[in-house]
C-alpha cells in the first residue's frame, strides 16, 4: 500500500508541475506584484476558456497533492 501511495503522490506532483507550467504568467514583474497584483487577486480579470480549465485543474491537483502528502506521512513509516 505504501508503494501505491508514493506512486500516486508522484503522479499528483508531476501533474501539478505540468499544469502550473502550462499557465500563462499574470504579473508584470516586481512592479505588478507591488502595485497591480491585487487586481488579479480580487478578480477584475476573469479567466475564460483554457485558462479557466487550467485554473480549476490546478486547484484539484493541489488539493489532491496535499491530501496524498498527508496520507503518505501518516501511513508510510
Amino acid at each position: 500500500m505504501d508503494i501505491f501511495l508514493k506512486v500516486l503522490l508522484l503522479v499528483f506532483s508531476i501533474g501539478l508541475i505540468t499544469v502550473v507550467l502550462l499557465q500563462k504568467g499574470k504579473s508584470a514583474g516586481l512592479s505588478g506584484a507591488i502595485s497591480g497584483g491585487a487586481e488579479h487577486l480580487f478578480g477584475k480579470t476573469k479567466a475564460r476558456g483554457m485558462e479557466l480549465v487550467l485554473q480549476r485543474v490546478t486547484v484539484g491537483l493541489a488539493a489532491g497533492f496535499f491530501i496524498m502528502a498527508i496520507l503518505v506521512a501518516v501511513f508510510v513509516d
